[in-house]
């Protein structure tokens, strides 16, 4: 199981950096675009870029958050709970989140292969859409892959007591 945990954090850690590099996409763009403006050269296709490239930022990076604890969390009722109903709560929630994001990872699958089928594009640069869904659908299966990892250790800590 072990093994299988490092994995996943390894593929987060990927994500997670093809999440900050789209960042950088986007803020290198944005500054482009101002400063051409000035001139009278704005880059078409700026509002449309910053958009989809949000959409890879915000679910490649979800699984990274998930692994490192960066989710706000209400601990304050749980903390004064025995150990054990903290771990079965966790578990618990970890295991509804893994089936919302599993469901979400087959829905960005079944969205991504249509826009494909149908040659869907933007409107402003004429980019087919599709590999970003298909971005969607990766970001929120390894974060699927997270919680169900976190369902099992929650559950190996729950059986321990």
């Amino acid at each position: 199981m072990r093994y299988l945990e490092q994995w996943i954090e390894w593929i987060s850690v990927r994500l997670n950096w093809i999440s900050a590099a789209a960042i950088v996409i986007i803020m290198l763009l944005t500054c482009a675009d101002v400063v051409l403006r000035f001139f009278g050269r704005p880059i078409p296709g700026t509002y449309e870029m910053v958009g989809l490239f949000g959409s890879v930022i915000v679910s490649l990076s979800l699984a990274y958050t998930s692994v490192e604890k960066g989710h706000i969390a209400v601990e304050i009722l749980m903390e004064r709970m025995p150990e054990k109903i903290q771990a079965i709560a966790d578990s618990a929630g970890n295991l509804l989140g893994a089936f919302l994001f599993g469901t979400i990872t087959w829905q960005s699958f079944l969205y991504a292969a249509e826009l494909k089928r149908t040659g869907e594009v933007s409107l402003t640069l004429g980019m087919p859409t599709y590999p970003f869904a298909y971005g969607i659908m990766v970001g929120c299966g390894a974060l699927c892959l997270v919680l169900i990892a976190n369902t099992f250790r929650s559950r190996t800590r729950t059986q321990s007591r």
